[in-house]
């Protein structure tokens, strides 16, 4: 044997210089095999042993080039180039009519329930959370799979993005749920502006309704149509927190002893109303007075009361708007949107955004 050939030590096959397994039986080819055998003869086809030509009388040789190459496929497990013929790859080992095991699926985590999720869905098999924004698959048959959170029926709030895409999906079982950083069926742990325990969402009447519930940093309800104002509000725009304080009706001026008239600003005659400018710990900054039948808007760049400094705030904002004696604050096409604090209890309605520390929630549906 040359040294370019490797002979198999259990089944005595010879084999290639360079292969590491056996092309007839796959096993592995070793220098010393506790198992040398010696190449069979070739059987006659009676199965009885054919003798050796004697070495005296000439034989006939095929040269190389007459010899035709078996075709080679690549191997199923390594995909080595391996002859069409062979059982086994001489660089693996493995059987060519192998098949090629599947690799395992990427395991996530769900989102809404905890639980693991292959890489590859689009809703979680235990709680039919959706992922990527993608819609729920039809059911085979009509049916569909059954799990215990998909039982809960209620309200659809939705966590919303920086951009406002859907990042994960709540549902309001057993009528209410209560939303914080420790406590709560909806909690936000690494959320530094939500109160522990912070709002609270009840259902009643085919209605939902939202709750501070003594929250640090309160909870605002985004305006989708314009409200009025009253004593005590607080209003968000951009990043400014405004307080509306009313001041009450300022009676006649008794006249001068010497009829001497004062110096001063005729109009407006009279501010029955102040927006005020919060500081983080609730002192007042800045003021901006408010008369009947004056309008206000406030913006980045232009209005009445302009805020340069706040990039989260839209060119023109807000407006406040004088009806009679009352003031309405409505949105004025922002980007970002003018939110209410909530006092007390307040409605929400499909469609409306509710902010909770650094969370902005959506109702999706009833």
């Amino acid at each position: 044997m040359g040294s370019g050939v490797n002979r198999c030590g259990f089944c005595g096959r010879d084999n290639e210089g360079e292969s590491r397994f056996c092309i007839d039986c796959g096993k592995p080819i070793v220098s010393s095999g506790a198992r040398v055998i010696e190449v069979a003869s070739i059987l006659s086809p009676g199965g009885a042993r054919m003798s050796s030509p004697a070495s005296g009388i000439p034989q006939t040789r095929v040269s190389s080039a007459a010899k035709v190459m078996p075709a080679a496929k690549g191997c199923p497990l390594c995909g080595a180039q391996v002859n069409t013929g062979l059982p086994f790859c001489p660089q693996c080992g493995g059987r060519m009519n192998s098949e090629v095991p599947p690799e395992p699926p990427t395991m996530l985590i769900c989102d809404a329930c905890g639980k693991p999720v292959r890489g590859g869905d689009q809703f979680c098999a235990r709680c039919g959370a959706k992922r990527d924004g993608a819609e729920p698959p039809a059911p085979a048959g009509g049916t569909q799979v059954f799990s215990a959170r998909g039982t809960q029926n209620g309200p659809k709030l939705a966590l919303l993005g920086e951009t406002g895409q859907t990042t994960q999906t709540f549902t309001i079982g057993g009528g209410e749920g209560i939303v914080g950083r420790n406590d709560g069926e909806i909690r936000f742990p690494d959320d530094v502006f939500m109160s522990p325990v912070h709002a609270q969402f009840a259902v009643r009447e085919g209605q939902v309704f939202v709750r501070d519930l003594g929250s640090r940093n309160g909870t605002w309800v985004f305006l989708d149509a314009p409200q009025k104002l009253t004593d005590g509000d607080a209003i968000l725009v951009g990043s400014q927190i405004l307080r509306f304080k009313r001041l009450g009706y300022p009676g006649p001026n008794p006249p001068e002893a010497d009829a001497t008239r004062r110096l001063g600003s005729l109009l407006p005659h009279a501010d029955v109303a102040v927006l005020q400018q919060l500081r983080a710990d609730g002192s007042v900054r800045d003021a901006m007075h408010l008369s009947p039948g004056r309008n206000v808007f406030l913006g980045r760049d232009k209005g009445d009361w302009v805020y340069p400094y706040d990039q989260t705030m839209s060119g023109s904002h807000a407006e406040i708007r004088s009806e009679d004696m009352d003031f309405v604050v409505l949105d004025a096409g922002s980007r970002n949107g003018v939110a209410v604090s909530v006092r007390g209890e307040r409605a929400v309605r499909v469609g409306q955004r509710v902010l909770m520390g650094d969370q902005i929630l959506r109702l999706e549906s009833l």
